[in-house]
This record gives C-alpha cells, sequence and structure tokens, in this order.
C-alpha cells in the first residue's frame, strides 16, 4: 500500500490558479477598482493595464476606432474596453474545451 501512496497525495498545494476577476485603471495608470484576488501582484496588473492603455493611446492618436483589445493565450484570456477616462481589464482562464474565436 505504501508503494502507491504517491497517487493519493495532493498535488494542488504546487499548482498555481490563474487569476479570475477584473480591474479598472485611469488614464495615468492608477488601479481604481479590482476583483482580482489578493495573490495577484499589482506590478502585474499595473503592467498589463498600461500596456492596454498604450494601444488606446496609440489608436487615437492614429485617428483609429479601437474601443477593445483581446489578447488570447493557451491558458488565459486578456479582454480590455477602452473608457472615457482610462480602460477596464478582464483576466479570465481559457477552459480546455473551448476554441478561440476568429475576428
Amino acid at each position: 500500500m505504501g508503494l502507491l501512496s504517491f497517487l493519493t497525495r495532493s498535488t494542488s498545494a504546487n499548482l498555481l490558479r490563474l487569476p479570475h476577476g477584473s480591474f479598472t485603471m485611469d488614464r495615468e495608470g492608477r488601479i481604481i477598482a479590482s476583483t482580482l484576488p489578493q495573490s495577484f501582484p499589482q506590478d502585474r496588473a499595473r503592467e498589463i493595464g498600461r500596456t492596454f492603455l498604450s494601444f488606446f493611446r496609440s489608436a487615437q492618436a492614429a485617428n483609429l476606432p479601437l474601443l477593445e483589445v483581446v489578447v488570447d493565450y493557451a491558458a488565459l484570456r486578456l479582454k480590455a474596453r477602452a473608457l472615457r477616462a482610462g480602460a477596464i481589464v478582464f483576466l479570465t482562464p481559457q477552459s480546455h474545451g473551448s476554441k478561440a474565436r476568429s475576428c
């Protein structure tokens, strides 16, 4: 029985949970509100948000009507929407059975 005990050990403590939630940023890149777990690093959220703000600013400077950006990774979907005073960013884990949408 001791030989098979490794099958009953919990490995969930070693697994990292993907973030699920959203946050809102003002135009200066400060996080106003967040539903992300406290374990998600604030620096990482700011970096993600500032990247999306940069996308929206570049599009506005080029007179392109960019209102939403979606980035699909194998395990995570990032979706940002431009707001009048900043942006809102959604982080959603990809389900195993879902397929990426083509635009």
